[in-house]
């Protein structure tokens, strides 16, 4: 039942808000009730799960430990973004950015954005998660052009092009996976189960093609180096709130697609082939991210750089396997709340200076003094400095990796201690500088600072006590890699 009701909502959301006429408050009410629905029935689900270690719905829908951990770190986002999105879209309104038709066409689609994300979690078709992961691309298309600007629409086409040919390949892999099933006169939609049973007759070659086509195309959904250049430019234009899901959730989601097919391809060669790829990318995209960051001009592709960073961290975690892991996956969770509290401080530093270029940024601790108390929390957080919880999973990672792989773990720990330096001359400039007196101080609403702490409380909380229920989730999950 709790399935039927996260895809449900979000879905009807969707439609009650197509129906809304002139009525900004009714889509505001509609978001916010949708996002604590959405949260409530995550949290039952994530309890059954610990409980029985599934949690189905007929044959095509359930959640398994791995599901659970990603579909509740969805909704815990997805709850003060959406919240976060009424104070956003309202300040812009004021200003005359936008009006009424474009805050009800951001919202149609932000729900169904949210649905599409959580469709792909709980099916049990390698297929339907590739729609679902590909309905995200049309959905969010429209979103980053939200603007109508030039810059804007060019984004949103390199956006949709480069994820297109990325998923067209994830699609050609996916199809490789099944071939034995299909070839073996099933017509069915073949569950997880059902590829993992396979797993062990499969062809080694054809395992081997199909996760590197796998691998790059839900790859470049993640963000992974190469496949990264459309991340940077959409971060850049996209309203912030939606940009906080792109980096919060669904890095996530298309993580989860690699991670549910590498158990298929471990089974046919072994662990090793998946493992050298994931640590190959993973490198890459931290070496790529931490010379970058150095360069930057804009504060959200600072924050953008920042999350292919972390996704290499991911990819690395889980190439080293065992022990790392259950740190990255772990890592997963704090990122996601790291990097959205990041986003949505970034969002009240443009509201109020109007601009996303970090030399028009100076002050923000004497005009915004709340969000840029928030915005050095987020960074301390992001970049792995203690005590926040990301500290201990790079460590973890990183310690696992000296071990059997003592020049990738080196490389990546230059690069994780670049990305930090490159970050804090950024912060530290636009924090302390000194502040234009044309600007008012002030914070602008209480829906606009509210979220944020919600977010960086579950932080804090969960960067010194993990719930034993999530612990047996994280545990449970990452028993197979």
């Amino acid at each position: 039942m709790a399935i039927f009701l996260i895809l449900a909502i979000p879905l009807v959301a969707s439609v009650l808000s197509f129906l809304v006429r002139k009525k900004t408050g009714s889509l505001s009410f509609i978001a916010v009730a949708a996002s604590a629905l959405e949260l409530l029935a995550a949290v039952v689900m994530t309890l059954a799960v610990s409980k029985n270690g599934l949690y189905s719905l007929g044959n095509n829908f359930s959640v398994d430990y791995l599901g659970a951990i990603v579909m509740l770190t969805l909704a815990i986002t997805g709850f003060p973004i959406a919240v976060y999105s009424v104070g956003y879209l309202k300040a812009e309104m004021d200003k005359g950015i936008i009006g009424f038709r474009r805050i009800k066409q951001y919202f149609i689609l932000f729900h169904l954005f949210i649905l599409a994300m959580f469709f792909a979690i709980t099916t049990t078709s390698s297929i339907l998660m590739w729609i679902g992961i590909e309905a995200t691309t049309l959905a969010t298309a429209f979103l980053i052009s939200f603007y109508n600007k030039p810059s804007a629409m060019e984004a949103a086409w390199k956006y949709l092009i480069i994820n297109s040919l990325g998923l067209l390949l994830a699609f050609f892999g996916t199809l490789l996976f099944l071939y034995p099933a299909l070839s073996g006169g099933h017509h069915e939609l073949i569950t997880w189960q059902a590829l993992l049973a396979g797993g062990l007759s499969m062809d080694p070659f054809i395992a081997k093609m199909a996760f590197i086509f796998v691998l790059i195309g839900y790859g470049t959904k993640v963000g992974l180096v190469p496949m990264h250049t459309w991340r940077p430019d959409a971060y850049s234009k996209t309203p912030v709130p939606v940009v906080a899901l792109f980096s919060g959730s669904l890095l996530n989601v298309a993580f989860l697609a690699i991670l549910r097919l590498k158990l298929v391809v471990d089974l046919s060669v072994g662990k090793e082939f998946s493992q050298n790829l994931l640590m190959f990318f993973g490198l890459a995209s931290i070496i790529v991210a931490a010379f970058s960051i150095f360069a930057q001009k804009n504060y959200k592709r600072l924050l953008a750089y920042s999350s292919i960073e972390h996704a290499g961290i991911m990819a690395l975690g889980f190439g080293f396997g065992g022990a790392g892991a259950f740190a990255a996956l772990l890592h997963m969770v704090y990122h996601a709340l790291a990097k959205s509290m990041l986003f949505l401080s970034a969002g009240n530093v443009f509201l109020k200076y109007s601009s996303t270029k970090i030399k028009n940024i100076r002050g923000v601790m004497s005009v915004l003094p709340i969000t840029g108390v928030l915005f050095i929390f987020g960074f301390l957080a992001v970049t792995g400095v203690l005590p926040f919880g990301i500290f201990i999973t790079e460590f973890s990672i990183l310690s696992v990796g000296i071990i059997n792989h003592p020049f990738v773990t080196a490389a990546a720990l230059l690069g994780i201690a670049l990305v930090f330096i490159g970050f804090l001359k950024h912060i530290i400039a636009m924090m302390f500088g000194e502040k234009d007196q044309s600007i008012q101080s002030g914070e602008t609403s209480a829906w606009l600072v509210a979220p944020i702490i919600f977010l960086a409380v579950i932080l804090l909380i969960v960067s010194f006590f993990v719930p034993s229920a999530i612990n047996f989730l994280i545990t449970s999950a990452t028993l197979p890699y």
